[in-house]
């Protein structure tokens, strides 16, 4: 598989990424990429061909190693590392269809008007929310692939002798596996390195949901006198009280319903 074609994709996801994506980005390609291209791929490229057994039963060898091996270890992470940063082409996908409307926008109606997006990079709208879904999947991914190796080979590790008694083995036969210390180094360190991750988005997505939380509250707080006192309400009491001074007397106040208005009207003018 070309890894160098699959990192120039990601390779635009930093511009839209918080520091916590970027530290994340930075992981996966350093300590899972390529470890996975440089030492992975070798370390269990003779697994099959050096898993021997004390017998010459024909296809006992294969059926244990079926038995013990359903899905190889390079195989289950090349798919999680696919899977694990999709999401983030997405987001970069979702940018550029934020962009191609602005284009069409500009050109439709001129470059004097007013944009779509003043910043079509900036995590607002519907961009925050696939960034969100973005962090909540690859954390997801990582989880169910955790579970599915340890589902396969329990506490991650591998052990040297594995005892077989699948037909057409005649008897229970031992069957040895190459270079299982080596095998198990690896597997804790993808494992540890999975975990980190797992981690990161997690305080990412914490983050950005507490940031939007406090944009939400400020502009709340920001509308409140808005919302209580529209902007004529004080000088439409200014000007109750400036007309109630003109009809109220210096020693009497006037009567709601006075008896004879005229001579009230006189007598306050005077």
């Amino acid at each position: 598989m070309n890894w160098g074609v699959f990192e120039g994709l990601l390779s635009g996801v930093n511009k839209y990424s918080t520091a916590f994506g970027r530290i994340w980005l930075s992981l996966v390609f350093i300590f899972r990429v390529l470890v996975y291209l440089v030492t992975a791929e070798r370390v269990w490229s003779d697994d099959h061909k050096d898993f021997d057994c004390n017998t010459r039963q024909p296809g006992c060898s294969n059926v244990c190693f079926d038995e013990f091996f359903p899905v190889s270890h390079v195989r289950l992470w090349a798919l999680q590392l696919i899977l694990v940063t999709c999401p983030s082409l997405l987001v970069v996908m979702h940018v550029a269809y934020r962009e191609a409307r602005e284009k069409k926008h500009r050109e439709a109606a001129g470059e004097g008007s007013g944009r779509l997006y003043p910043n079509p990079g900036k995590k607002r709208g519907g961009l925050w929310w696939t960034y969100v879904c973005s962090l909540m999947f690859k954390a997801g991914v990582d989880a169910a692939f955790l579970y599915l190796f340890h589902s396969f080979y329990p506490k991650y590790t591998l052990p040297p002798v594995v005892k077989c008694h699948a037909a057409p083995c005649p008897n229970v036969v031992d069957c040895f596996i190459s270079k299982p210390s080596e095998k198990n180094i690896f597997t804790l360190f993808m494992v540890v390195t999975a975990v980190v991750c797992i981690l990161l988005n997690l305080v990412e997505l914490a983050y950005l949901v507490t940031k939007r939380c406090r944009e939400c509250l400020a502009a709340r707080k920001a509308r409140g006198p808005y919302l209580e006192h529209p902007p004529g309400y004080a000088r439409k009491q200014d000007d109750l009280l400036s007309g109630d001074l003109i009809f109220l007397g210096p020693d009497t106040y006037p009567p709601l319903l006075p008896d004879h208005p005229r001579e009230h009207v006189k007598k306050t003018i005077l």
